[in-house]
């Protein structure tokens, strides 16, 4: 079980990644929404694996990347479950849909931003407790390591208020490219981690 749970999370990290690519490509919100929820459940799983594994000496950073897996989790199911719940079945006013609908780039989407920081976060600890034995570990930690660099932006950029402008109707494409960017490279990190989880099994 200690193997073969890490291996279905990482089966549905790969699995909701691309059908969140999809989602977006085909400007379906409802089903990018949902998806995104299960993502969260997948890099727990994941996360938990690469801390069960680790050794004694790099137990400490696989269990902050652990813990952040599970802060990363409630912030994302929060705004995921209120947009498929309130914001889409609610006769909300106005000032409520500014603060509640993800498309609006209010409250909820800087906390989408937060939670996905936290999880890039999470994967620079889970990098560091990892001991590469194969090439394709070598690349699965150096990919969750450079991923941490998210954090930066996903923390500061909604500081400065430059997001404010998808409240107004105007992000363009702009959005959907950067998301699918991250879909491009968080990719292969499930494919890496599930034939990781594969051999150790």
């Amino acid at each position: 079980m200690n193997r073969t749970i890490p291996k279905i999370g990482a089966a549905v990290v790969t699995i909701t990644v691309f059908l969140f690519a999809v989602c977006m490509i085909a400007d379906f919100p409802f089903g990018s929404y949902l998806v995104c929820m299960f993502l969260p459940l997948g890099y727990m799983m994941m996360a938990a694996g690469f801390q069960y594994e680790s050794c004694e000496e790099r137990r400490v950073p696989a269990n902050i990347g652990v813990a952040l897996a599970a802060v990363y989790a409630v912030l994302i199911f929060l705004v995921y479950f209120a947009q498929t719940t309130s914001v889409r079945l609610d006769n909300l006013n106005e000032q409520a849909l500014r603060i509640l609908a993800f498309e609006r780039g209010g409250l909820l989407f800087n906390y989408d931003l937060l939670g996905y920081g936290i999880m890039a976060l999470s994967t620079f600890f889970i990098g560091l407790s990892i001991i590469p034995k194969s090439k394709a570990d070598k690349w699965l930690k150096g990919l969750m390591l450079v991923h941490g660099v998210f954090f930066i932006s996903c923390f500061f950029m909604p500081m400065t208020g430059m997001f404010t402008f998808m409240a107004e109707g105007d992000a363009g494409n702009g959005g959907t490219i950067a998301l699918l960017g991250w879909c491009a490279y968080f990719f292969p990190i499930g494919i890496l981690a599930y034939r990781h989880f594969q051999k150790a099994q």
